[in-house]
């Protein structure tokens, strides 16, 4: 099984993800975003672009990389990773489940406010790269297309572990 933490940055998606870790037997954190700063880090400045996500590479590694592990690990695959284009979803998850593969996906949800609260609080200054993204993660995350839901503003991440461990049983 594969269980994904999406949500905005600063929804608590990576201490989501540790938590799981502890409380989940046979548990792993595999972190896309590795892959990302590989990508970045081996290519050329002039093939570089904003977003690693929209290297169509970084999409298939991942689901590949994913299918993998989870063909060969007798265990939970814990994935906390920021998605908010539906395609991007589809090419990964979407592909995860075609191919039979269980995914429970949970998108960790707050308002702004504790968003920036979160962020500012981490050392992200008020004109980082992942605060001037947190109104596009917001948008696009409340759509159904990402469920399931879980608001966390005002949830520790034990509770929010909690519920997790809850849904997946």
């Amino acid at each position: 099984m594969i269980i994904w933490i999406n949500g905005s940055f600063g929804s608590g998606k990576t201490s989501i993800s540790n938590q799981l870790n502890k409380r989940l037997k046979n548990s792993y954190i595999y972190d896309p975003e590795e892959v990302g700063f590989f990508i970045r880090d081996n290519i050329p400045s002039t093939l570089k672009n904003y977003d690693f996500q929209d290297f169509h590479l970084w999409r298939e590694f991942n689901y590949k990389m994913l299918s993998y592990i989870e063909s060969n690990y007798k265990g939970i695959i814990i994935v906390p990773m920021t998605i908010i284009k539906k395609q991007y979803f589809d090419e990964i998850i979407g592909r995860l489940v075609s191919d039979g593969i269980l995914v429970k996906h949970f998108t960790l949800l707050a308002s702004k406010d504790t968003l920036i609260d979160r962020l500012t609080s981490r050392g992200d200054g008020k004109n980082s790269w992942v605060i001037a993204r947190v109104d596009k993660c917001i948008e696009a995350l409340n759509d159904e297309y990402f469920k399931e839901h879980i608001i966390t503003d005002e949830k520790t991440a034990e509770e929010v572990t909690a519920i997790i461990i809850k849904m997946i049983d």
